[in-house]
């Protein structure tokens, strides 16, 4: 795996640049997206965007997560190239959203409770999905790194970050 460096500091220009959409997924890409996904683990996130290790190309890795009966359990990392939101619910949800690029704080933020998200797998296959809740929340955080803004810039009114 090449050396990337986790980008911190809310005011750091690689975060706060709007990212590139991949014209093709190269053998260089897909291996960049299979660093995202280990680095991911490696920082015990549940989400991580192509910014976050220096690279303002349009990627994000997530892990989905299904919940039955009460029961938790992790799904598939799933790669998302060129991402994009097509649907967003009105209903909305307010819920503690932390990042790996900002160690050490976290505060309440309101996402869209579900969404429809279309992307390329890492075979450049056209996929869509239907996300809802903490999936959804998820997705939403990694595609606003694409688009420079971080948490904190949606922090809900009257809402300061906590310590961790």
């Amino acid at each position: 795996m090449q050396k990337y460096i986790i980008q911190i500091w809310d005011k750091n220009p690689i975060l706060r640049t709007k990212s590139e959409f991949i014209d093709e997924i190269t053998p260089e890409i897909k291996e960049f997206c299979k660093d995202l996904i280990k680095l991911m683990r490696k920082h015990d996130g549940v989400g991580l965007a192509a910014p976050q290790v220096g690279k303002n190309i349009r990627i994000i890795a997530t892990t989905q997560r299904n919940i039955k009966k009460g029961k938790e359990d992790l799904l598939a990392e799933t790669i998302m190239i060129n991402p994009v939101l097509k649907e967003l619910s009105q209903d909305t949800t307010i819920g503690e959203e932390a990042c790996i690029s900002l160690p050490g704080i976290m505060g309440k933020v309101k996402r869209h409770k579900s969404i429809i998200i279309e992307y390329l797998d890492i075979k450049g296959n056209k996929q869509k999905k239907k996300l809802k809740d903490f999936n959804a929340v998820i997705v939403q955080h990694e595609i606003d790194h694409l688009e420079g803004v971080l948490f904190t810039d949606k922090l809900i009114k009257n809402n300061k970050v906590k310590k961790m």
